[in-house]
Order: C-alpha cells, then structure tokens, then sequence
C-alpha cells in the first residue's frame, strides 16, 4: 500500500459464560482458526472422490485471483484507523476520499466505504460534497464514554469473577502480554488494537452479543485521539498493566480486588484514550 502523504484540505471548523473469542469483533470479517480446521478435515466416515492423475504436460500458471472489494475496503480501513490514532489525520481537519484513494494507491470508492464505517464508529463525520472531517473529543466526551464503558463491562466482570475457573482466565494471557510489548515500544496503534482485543475477549465470555457490540463501539469511540494529544510510552505502560493486574486477582479469585482494578482502568482520570 502506498505510504504517500495526503494533501489535506483547509480547516473548516439465565446466562453462561462463553469461551474467549468465540463472538467476532465489530464490524470484521472473522473467522476462528479452530473453525476452518474443523471444516477442511474430511469426514473418514464419507467416501471422497476418486484420485485423479495428475496432467503429464507442461504445467500453466493459474491466474491469480483479483483482490474482492472487501478485502481493499478492510486494508483501507485499518490504515485510516492507525492513521487515527497515531495522529496523522488530525481532530477537526477535513479529508477528501479522493486524496486519501491516491495516498493509498486505491480508487476513491473502498476509501469512501471506509470512511463510512469510521463514521459510524464516531471517528469522523460525513461534510457532504467535501469529504469527512476528523471528529474531536472534549472533556466531557471522554468522560461520558467512560461513564457508559464503567456500567456496562465492570458488573459483567464481577459476575465473571465468580463464574469462570481460573483456568479461564489464564487463555488472556498472551493477550494482555501484547498489549505490554506494543505500549513499551510506544506502538499507540498497535496497544490500541491489543486493548481492543483484550477487552472483546474478556466480554465475551459472557456469551451476550449485544453487550460485545455495544462495548466494542464504546470503546472504538474512546480511541480516537482528544484534541491530537499524543501519549507517552508511560501512560500506554500503565494502562497496559492493569489488564495483568485484573488477571492476577480474577485468577487469584481476589473478587473485591478485582471490581476495584475494573473500575480504575474504565474510569476517564487513569484510561488514556
């Protein structure tokens, strides 16, 4: 993907818990690992097709598939979203789909499907006719956005708390050790997605799709930067901690400890989205 620089346009002002992962993240296409071995594994039970020789003569190379449209659209969209975070695309400047299309060495059509979904997600807003202008968060935003992530996914962890073995939570793990090694090399992008990934799998085991949804939105919207604000490696550090602090007393079955932790980490003042 070309990595040009976009010529930017003027300012213009009863329940049981599920398994880690088991709900696909909003708004991609996934499919779990697990499933696709399970589906290519013949069944030895049904007969497969008769062996067929293979062609004696020169052998021709097939032509190689063209990219499907989703496939453009997801690329795109992953680079618009670091391009986000890292700053690059700055809060309450306006961006052209075609001028972003040539950055990206795409057409201005996967760009613009992009920047839908962004929009949805709160990152940006549509100017018609003009492109899409960067939304900035105030205060009181952030606030508000953590008010709502704080009543939603710190009693779904105290319910977990009691419900799941240790064993359980011991499958976040590596999770939660990526988020450490992007934040200590200062990778804002990178230690975003871990933190996504961290928390989608931590609310899913409770099994509920709807509060998966509603919590990865929530927290898409609280990760876009606040005024172009840039994060120290420190700030990324701390809040990479507490996603091993919260293991430690869920594993440990510290259940007020915990609650506690749960509720630090969501709370504007220590998150530092």
């Amino acid at each position: 993907m070309e990595q040009g620089t976009a010529e930017q346009q003027p300012r213009t002002g009863a329940w049981l818990p599920a398994r880690a992962g088991t709900a696909a993240p909003y708004g991609d296409h996934v499919v779990h690992e697990r499933a696709v071995h399970e589906r290519d594994v013949p069944d030895p039970a049904v007969p497969g097709p008769s062996p067929v020789a293979a062609p004696t003569g020169p052998r021709v190379p097939a032509q190689a598939p063209r990219p499907q449209r989703y496939s453009v659209r997801g690329q795109v969209l992953t680079a618009l979203r670091q391009a986000l975070l890292s700053g690059e695309l700055a809060p309450g400047e306006l961006y052209s789909a075609p001028a972003l299309g040539e950055r990206y060495g795409v057409s201005a059509t996967p760009v613009r499907e992009a920047m839908q979904q962004l929009a949805g997600e709160g990152a940006v807003e549509v100017v018609p006719n003009r492109g899409f202008r960067v939304c900035e968060r105030s205060p009181r935003d952030l606030a508000e956005l953590a008010e709502v992530r704080s009543m939603l996914e710190v009693p779904a962890v105290v319910r977990l708390a009691r419900a799941l073995p240790p064993a359980r939570w011991e499958e976040l793990r590596p999770l939660a050790a990526a988020g450490v090694t992007a934040a200590a090399h200062g990778d804002r992008a990178g230690y975003a997605e871990a933190d996504r990934v961290f928390h989608h799998a931590l609310v899913s085991f409770t099994g509920n799709r709807h509060l998966v949804q509603a919590t990865d939105d929530l927290l898409r919207r609280t990760q876009w930067p606040a005024g172009g604000a840039r994060l120290r490696t420190a700030d990324l550090l701390a809040d990479a901690s507490e996603h091993t602090a919260l293991l430690d007393a869920l594993i440990a079955q510290e259940y007020a400890v915990a609650e506690r932790i749960a509720r630090a980490h969501l709370s504007v003042a220590r998150h530092p989205h």
